[in-house]
């Protein structure tokens, strides 16, 4: 029968088709990256999907966001998503949360139900925090190292962290993980060298940062498309490669 999903069921078959459906997929950060996961995962058929940003749009997410609209200014980034995703697949069963996640209030959420796990958040504490959690339950994550300041979107690559260069914030992550015992983390990460923002730009911006970094429609969008891609390819697998 002829549905939304019938081409890519052309390259991966019906039964890894089921697989997608009964997979429950958790994406922590839905922004310029995390946005874009989540419409690709929706449009590949991932049959559960829970949402978890405490943010809502904002004008200046215009430029990047795919669930960022004039409609949808001010509402909850999870639920625009939600929206979008029912849309798309009306049998998708999709789980918000309003929460920014931070190592504080972890234990709001049990990894051991997820099949997968997206890190899109920006801080160093939570991207931890998350990796520590899927590595204590066994779950397969996947992290993303950030696409701010960056314009060439050629320059990712999936990696494990022990093999990354030129970015400081896998430098930084690399370390914290050592620390922590944890041998290893799938990351997409860039070997562009970080752009400096130019200054005097006004930027309101819901987040709490030092400097909010630039952005552009295309680089956030690749990043996004690259995890959703490896998320998939991971889910439909004999065995899922686990970066543990």
């Amino acid at each position: 029968m002829i549905n939304q999903f019938s081409r890519t069921e052309l390259l991966i078959g019906t039964e890894n088709m089921t697989k997608l459906y009964n997979a429950r997929v958790a994406v922590f950060g839905i922004g310029g990256v995390g946005g874009y996961v989540v419409e690709a995962l929706a449009r590949s058929g991932v049959g559960t999907l829970d949402l978890i940003d405490s943010d809502q749009v904002c004008l200046t997410n215009l430029n990047r966001q795919i669930i960022a609209t004039r409609k949808t200014i001010g509402q909850y980034k999870v639920d625009a998503a939600k929206e979008r995703i029912l849309e798309i697949n009306p049998d998708a069963v999709v789980h918000v949360y309003k929460t920014f996640y931070l190592p504080e209030n972890k234990d709001q959420f049990d990894f051991r139900q997820y099949d997968y796990v997206v890190d899109a958040i920006d801080t160093v504490s939570g991207k931890l925090a998350l990796a520590e959690q899927a590595h204590a339950a066994g779950v397969p994550i996947i992290s993303s190292m950030g696409a701010g300041n960056k314009m060439d979107p050629t320059a990712f690559r999936v990696a494990d962290i022990n093999q990354t260069s030129v970015c400081p914030l896998a430098k930084v992550m690399r370390r914290e993980l050592k620390k922590r015992g944890i041998p290893g983390l799938k990351v997409v990460y860039s070997e562009e060298k970080p752009l400096s923002p130019y200054p005097g730009v006004e930027v309101d911006t819901q987040e709490q940062r030092r400097q909010t970094p630039g952005s552009n429609a295309f680089v956030p969008s690749v990043v996004g498309l690259i995890i959703a891609g490896e998320v998939i390819k991971d889910l439909i697998l004999p065995e899922p490669e686990m970066l543990l």
